[in-house]
């Protein structure tokens, strides 16, 4: 019973649990299941934990019957096994209470051998033979409350239990007389051990389940360079129709360095989208990518040579002799190459309907000479472009677009730089090498840990400060 119940804890949080609480941390992510979402995961749950638990094997029942002309009966049913079980209606609710799933108009079915034997100083009888059961109007309910305890959740049962209202028996072979005595002594007893049985299992589960929970990994690696930080916050918020919960969710490095937190700002409420017709929302605020950037910023991945053009020849002094002869005559029929590297971490702000990103970057020019490669000039540029996500299976994923940038002076060894012109090559940089380098990184995406889960029919929306993720879930 442990995986299943482990299964749909997981596809309810997404992401496992960190530890290192900062003080006054605030959560970054936040996951809402809907009542639909609810609803999924429920019979999921139910589909799962039924699967796992059969065959299910109970205890041999015996008992001695009195049967009028013989006297007592020694009557033993072994091998009672319950080989399937399904279930007409299931429920759950949430609420300040915790979770509470309710699994109705169950049956399940059974197989058993039986057999009799009497004996007194004249005669020995004895016979056995199989049976079949079919347990009816069964109803099981278990009750959880999920808190948060250092960082980690911590399930814990409130109630459980298992009813079973009528229970059929069919005995092949066996005298007639039989029938009548195994119905009216073993009805109530085989009715108690498939209930006893189940509830084991159900509490059996919890408490593995409530193990594994603890002893999760304590991050979430994304790659070589960086892990996101996914310590629960708080308690999860249970509504009578959601369950919400909210995680730190910003970026560290792989040595577990923190980012300063001046380089990301505090939560502010925003306007909410409309995810009432879909079963989960993901919601990530805007600091998750200004933390990921410092982290692959700092990590030096953020620096670029470019020694390849769609027109090459502008790679090579000759074709700039008449605009910088000095360029020339130091260095003529040279190649050049272009070392791009941004100054500090891009801004990534969020805006209504729309991503918008500051890239604060310096462009220097290397002649190639000899061998060596000498820097003869450099330009600022501050660039403006917006951002559109994308969703490609279970990543999240951007398409990076240019709206301005400025250009702006900052050394030079040939001579004055004719910034006009500069500015010409440098959209031309842009456009054709720098952007789509930048998109082809983007459209490789962030993985997002669904658990066996499959996003499906996802909208993408944005408001102030933060993305929300509108999806459907269906099983891979």
């Amino acid at each position: 019973m442990a995986h299943p119940i482990f299964f749909l804890v997981l596809s309810l949080l997404l992401i496992p649990a960190i530890t290192h609480l900062q003080s006054n941390e605030e959560g970054y992510i936040s996951v809402l299941l809907s009542d639909k979402g609810i609803d999924f995961t429920k019979d999921v749950l139910i589909n799962k934990a039924v699967s796992s638990m059969i065959p299910l094997q109970l205890p041999d029942i015996e008992k001695h019957v009195k049967i009028p002309l013989l006297g007592k009966v020694l009557v033993v049913l072994s091998n009672i096994t319950i080989y399937d079980v399904n279930f007409a209606s299931s429920s759950v609710e949430t609420g300040d209470t915790g979770i509470i799933l309710v699994a109705s108009g169950g049956t399940a079915d059974l197989t058993m051998n039986w057999m009799y034997s009497y004996k007194n100083w004249i005669v020995v009888i004895s016979d056995s033979g199989d049976a079949s059961v079919q347990v009816k109007g069964m109803e099981v309910g278990v009750t959880v409350a999920l808190k948060e305890q250092g960082g980690a959740l911590k399930l814990s049962l409130l109630d459980c239990g298992c009813h079973v209202k009528d229970i059929d028996i069919k005995l092949e072979g066996g005298a007639s007389w039989l029938y009548q005595v195994v119905v009216d002594a073993f009805a109530g007893p085989i009715g108690s051990a498939v209930e006893n049985a189940i509830s084991k299992k159900i509490k059996e589960g919890i408490l593995k389940l409530d193990s594994r929970l603890q002893s999760l990994p304590k991050q979430v690696s994304v790659d070589h360079v960086s892990v996101m930080n996914v310590t629960f916050v708080d308690d999860p918020v249970l509504s009578n129709s959601t369950i919400e919960l909210d995680i730190n969710g910003l970026f560290m490095a792989m040595d577990n360095v923190l980012i300063p937190s001046h380089y990301y700002k505090g939560i502010h409420d925003s306007d909410s989208s409309n995810c009432q017709t879909k079963m989960i929302e993901i919601s990530l605020h805007e600091n998750v990518f200004n933390t990921a950037a410092v982290v692959y910023f700092n990590a030096g991945y953020m620096h670029w040579t470019v020694d390849r053009f769609p027109n090459q020849s502008l790679l090579n002094t000759a074709t700039w002799r008449f605009i910088y002869p000095q360029l020339y005559k130091k260095y003529p029929n040279d190649d050049m190459s272009l070392n791009i590297s941004l100054t500090s971490p891009p801004v990534i702000i969020i805006l209504k309907n729309d991503i918008d990103a500051a890239i604060y970057l310096d462009v220097t020019v290397n002649v190639l000479d000899g061998g060596q490669v000498i820097p003869v000039a450099c330009v600022s540029l501050v660039i403006r472009a917006s951002c559109s996500p994308k969703i490609l299976r279970n990543k999240i994923a951007g398409i990076l677009k240019l709206k301005n940038f400025n250009v702006s002076y900052k050394w030079s060894s040939i001579g004055d730089l004719h910034m006009r012109l500069i500015r010409s090559i440098a959209f031309a940089v842009l456009k054709t090498v720098f952007i789509p380098y930048v998109n082809l990184r983007l459209m490789k995406g962030l993985p997002l840990p669904l658990h066996g889960f499959m996003l499906q029919n996802a909208e993408v929306h944005c408001a102030t400060s933060k993305m929300m993720i509108c999806s459907n879930l269906a099983l891979t």
